[in-house]
């Protein structure tokens, strides 16, 4: 009984490890497409100011084309935190799976205390059931 029930804490630190996993790659989604957001408008501003879109451009800013390379190093990188994203939402749906089973073995083992109450009362004597 006392494995099960570590077994059980085991498995519920684990559903709530992949949760904060997969939590934490949300946020870090967000903050790097607010800074991919941020490092587009810097592009554009660049060239707007210089008057040159063209990256292949001789007169193309070198700022707006450094920018544009970090940009499309974090589109990279978010593209990556996507693929490990879903992949930790399949590990967290099957160790929610995996509670799920832990926790109805854990229940059909454990006595409900429908069936140990009459067990119970009809080992009391009379006199005591009655109070």
């Amino acid at each position: 009984m006392r494995s099960r029930e570590s077994l059980l804490r085991l498995n519920r630190f684990r559903v709530e490890d992949c949760r904060r996993q997969v939590a934490d790659m949300d946020l870090m989604i967000q903050d790097l497409m607010r800074k991919h957001d941020d490092l587009d408008a810097h592009v554009k501003f660049e060239e707007q100011r210089t008057g040159v879109t063209d990256p292949n451009n001789v007169n193309y800013s070198m700022a707006a084309k450094s920018v544009r390379g970090r940009r499309d190093n974090i589109l990279k990188t978010v593209g990556e935190l996507r693929d490990q994203h879903e992949s930790m939402i399949e590990r967290l749906k099957d160790a929610e799976g995996d509670l799920r089973k832990i926790e109805m073995l854990v229940e059909k083992e454990t006595p409900s205390l429908k069936t140990v109450a009459p067990a119970v009362a009809s080992s009391l004597p009379v006199h005591a059931m009655v109070r």
